[in-house]
């Protein structure tokens, strides 16, 4: 039991001892209520901090990919046919893949290759 004294009346605890009550949690097996209990922490509270890591993590990842705007390499055929129109390419790296979309290509073929590469 904790003994709170003085004008502060609720208990603080450090980034250290929530990351490592939060690691307990997710080990294999382990109940939040039986860790909460040991650690003196309400359960409610160790919830609240499982969401507030989470909703961390994913804004940390649902952040947008660094675009990397590179002049199109001229190559001697591309040379020869500089008088035609090329159409605009958007290059994706994701997961050691590599597409290119063409500007003109279906909405439903960009939407499916790019799900293809999420998973």
């Amino acid at each position: 039991m904790t003994l709170l004294s003085g004008a502060e009346r609720r208990r603080r605890w450090s980034e250290e001892e929530r990351a490592r009550i939060l690691t307990a949690i997710s080990e294999l097996g382990a109940v939040i209520a039986e860790v909460a209990r040991r650690e003196d922490v309400c359960t409610s509270l160790v919830f609240k901090w499982r969401r507030e890591m989470r909703q961390a993590a994913e804004a940390a990842s649902s952040g947008f990919a660094p675009v990397v705007i590179e002049p199109a390499p001229m190559t001697p055929s591309s040379a020869a046919s500089s008088n035609c129109s090329v159409s605009p390419v958007i290059e994706v790296e994701l997961k050691e893949a590599r597409v290119r979309i063409h500007a003109d290509a279906p909405s439903s073929a960009i939407t499916a290759a790019l799900k293809a590469l999420r998973s």
